[in-house]
């Protein structure tokens, strides 16, 4: 098995739907003056599709990939208000967040549907962030490892096991998403090795680099503890990213 160490930290920016063009102009401009010592960590920032062409020219130089928050598996078709795989390339946009909670719970994306837009990323080069996790009534009813593994199972389905370790997946417990509630350092470590032992079920090699980060209510104050886990290969930040001092502190954290 690898260890942690050989997994490269990925800390991602997920803005949801916060900044205009010039708000994340702003972000940048400040934000880019202080990632000289983040050389061993990945850096994602996913701000919202209308600004995802200005940030990939703010950070042409810099070592910040720029992803989606969503995608349609579709090269192209009769579905209004989506983005496809192409349009985010000729953007040279690096990746897309797929399966976000809220995306599952308020628009209704579906296992099946993700199951087709993970290879989909992956066949055109781009990195998918795939989001997993149970919601609070799940937790208490004791059901978090098979709902993590109804997820993974379901949505990795059509990955062959070799282009596994080309996705990063994102735990997100529901009901630690922007409620300020954390998963504990070890609440989120467990849930971690549950689903790298779900890959590993699959190809124990891949298990041991496909990168797992946490993501609900990472903040300064908690990023340090949490990346330290021995599974924890970084984090999905959402409320917090939107201000460049603290994004800046967490990323420093792994």
């Amino acid at each position: 098995m690898h260890s942690a160490s050989q997994r490269r930290p990925l800390v991602a920016a997920n803005w949801k739907m916060y900044k205009t063009v010039a708000e994340t102009e702003d972000f940048l401009d400040r934000f880019l003056g202080s990632i000289g010592n983040l050389g061993e960590v990945d850096l994602v920032l996913c701000p919202p599709a209308t600004a995802l062409a200005a940030a990939v020219e703010r950070t042409r130089r810099s070592p910040i990939r720029i992803a989606a928050q969503n995608v349609h598996e579709q090269e192209a078709g009769p579905f209004t208000g989506e983005i496809s795989i192409p349009m985010l390339r000729e953007l040279d946009v690096a990746g897309a967040v797929v399966g976000h909670s809220e995306r599952r719970a308020l628009f209704c994306e579906t296992d099946e549907a993700l199951a087709r837009k993970v290879p989909a990323l992956l066949s055109a080069e781009l990195l998918p962030i795939l989001c997993v996790g149970e919601s609070e009534a799940e937790r208490d009813a004791g059901e978090t490892e098979a709902v993590l593994a109804r997820q993974v199972d379901a949505d990795l389905a059509a990955v062959p096991d070799p282009k596994l370790a080309g996705v990063v997946i994102a735990y997100e417990p529901i009901w630690a998403i922007g409620t300020g509630r954390t998963a504990t350092t070890e609440q989120a470590q467990e849930a971690i090795a549950l689903i790298r032992s779900r890959i590993a079920v699959r190809d124990s090699a891949v298990a041991a680099r496909i990168r797992i980060v946490y993501g609900g209510s990472v903040k300064p104050g908690n990023a340090a503890g949490l990346f330290a886990q021995p599974d924890v290969d970084g984090g999905l930040v959402g409320g917090a990213s939107l201000d460049p001092e603290d994004f800046l502190a967490i990323c420093e954290a792994a």
